[in-house]
């Protein structure tokens, strides 16, 4: 009688095998015990791990809408840049590029000086 009843309640399982080349694979079995579907175990895996939990997206859904307003307001904040700050930031950008230039021009200028003395 218990036997009956934990058949009837088993749930569709994976059975780890391998492939001739060796790959991991999981065969689904359905609730007869036949298989079902066989797939490789890292697509399976990374099913499982992009499909989100019920908690997950209940925990989710429950967030305060009050977080996401400051978030909001901390971004426009961020994407406001006063011209000064512009133009420092593009000094920056000027200088780095200059510095590597200067590195490319010593490393020809050394080639050359290396090559003439051969």
């Amino acid at each position: 009688m218990a036997t009956a009843k934990k058949a009837a309640k088993k749930k569709a399982r994976r059975t780890v095998l391998y492939s001739s080349a060796g790959k991991k694979l999981y065969a689904v079995r359905d609730k007869s015990g036949r298989f079902k579907d066989i797939q490789q175990y890292s697509r399976a895996h990374a099913m499982d791990i992009k499909r989100g939990s019920k908690a997950e997206a209940e925990a989710k859904a429950a967030k305060p809408a009050k977080k996401t307003a400051k978030k909001a307001v901390k971004k426009s904040a961020a994407k406001k840049m006063t011209a000064r700050a512009v133009v420092k930031k593009a000094a920056k950008r000027v200088a780095s590029a200059k510095s590597a230039v200067r590195r490319v021009v010593s490393r020809v200028k050394k080639a050359v000086a290396r090559a003439r003395s051969k």
